[in-house]
């Protein structure tokens, strides 16, 4: 066992490019994983990681042996999962990033149906707003909310995305309902928590508005409860105001204008190859939750 210690120790130092993150992962201390790596060089007479006092760096050769050894791995933790009677070989501990509010809302409160179909499985959820380095901070598997650009990683495509232009039925007593664009500059609008404009699909196509507003915050939530309590106009996913929208607390504003349709929800993660089962039947189980068409949606159209 020997070996496949030096081989597990060579995979999470290269998934968290830092030798005490790994030591802490693996319950060691940094000196072990530093041996292990060592004696890992030394059996295969080849450099596979570049160390500085700064940061680690993955040789080519490195990277090349990092690709396979994650295929042993898988394969050994399936072995020892059929061996002890886990015929369902889904083990170990799954860690998964999430947008805040998403996770909260969607991901959350799918995970007991999951858990309970595979009990030897742990799942690790952090939600963060921030864009997540996946290898870098060990993580198997991210949901991005987005127009996603080539990045390196993966993409499966979960569900798209419906945002509307909405405001609360008391708001649009006291203001009167905006008849196009152009009325917006007479109501208060509420821009986006991030400071990106509001990239729409209208009659004539796709455009740009900038909404101006007295409200500024970094938080999405903020501007969501903003909306509902009457302080203006907002740019909203179906998947945040379904309930709303439904309940008719929230009604549509210009409804032939919505959100780019090229936004979607997506599952990211570093590489199609030798791609753990956890992460795979994780991903097949939100896709059935939420595809092709989200509950969601229908609560909005209600």
């Amino acid at each position: 066992m020997k070996d496949m210690d030096d081989l597990e120790t060579f995979a999470k130092v290269v998934a968290t490019r830092n030798m005490s993150l790994a030591a802490l992962s693996l319950g060691v201390t940094p000196a072990v994983v530093s041996k292990r790596i060592k004696r890992l060089e030394k059996s295969l007479g080849a450099r596979l990681l570049q160390r500085t006092t700064r940061q680690i760096a993955v040789t080519e050769a490195g990277q090349g042996f990092y690709d396979r050894v994650v295929s042993i791995l898988a394969s050994m933790e399936e072995a020892q999962a059929y061996a002890s009677g886990r015929s369902s070989a889904i083990v170990g501990t799954l860690r998964v990033t999430a947008p805040t509010s998403f996770g909260r809302m969607h991901v959350a409160p799918h995970l007991c149906g999951f858990m309970a179909e595979y009990p030897h499985l742990s799942i690790d959820l952090v939600l963060s707003d921030a864009l997540t380095d996946l290898v870098a901070e060990g993580f198997d598997l991210a949901i991005r909310i987005g127009d996603l650009k080539d990045s390196g990683f993966v993409a499966r495509k979960l569900c798209g995305v419906t945002r509307v232009l909405c405001a609360s039925r008391s708001y649009i007593d006291t203001h009167g309902m905006p008849g196009s664009l152009d009325d917006l500059a007479d109501h208060q609008c509420l821009p986006a928590h991030n400071g990106e404009p509001w990239r729409l699909d209208g009659p004539q196509g796709p455009l740009t508005y900038r909404p101006e507003g007295k409200l500024k915050t970094n938080s999405s939530e903020v501007i969501r409860e903003a909306v509902i309590s009457g302080l203006g106009i907002a740019l909203r996913s179906t998947w945040d105001i379904g309930k709303e929208l439904s309940d008719g607390s929230l009604v549509r504003v210009l409804p032939d204008y919505q959100g780019s349709r090229n936004v979607t929800i997506s599952a990211v993660f570093p590489s199609r190859q030798f791609l753990p089962a956890k992460v795979r039947v994780f991903i097949e189980h939100l896709h059935g939750v939420f595809g092709p068409q989200p509950y969601w949606e229908s609560a909005a159209d209600n």
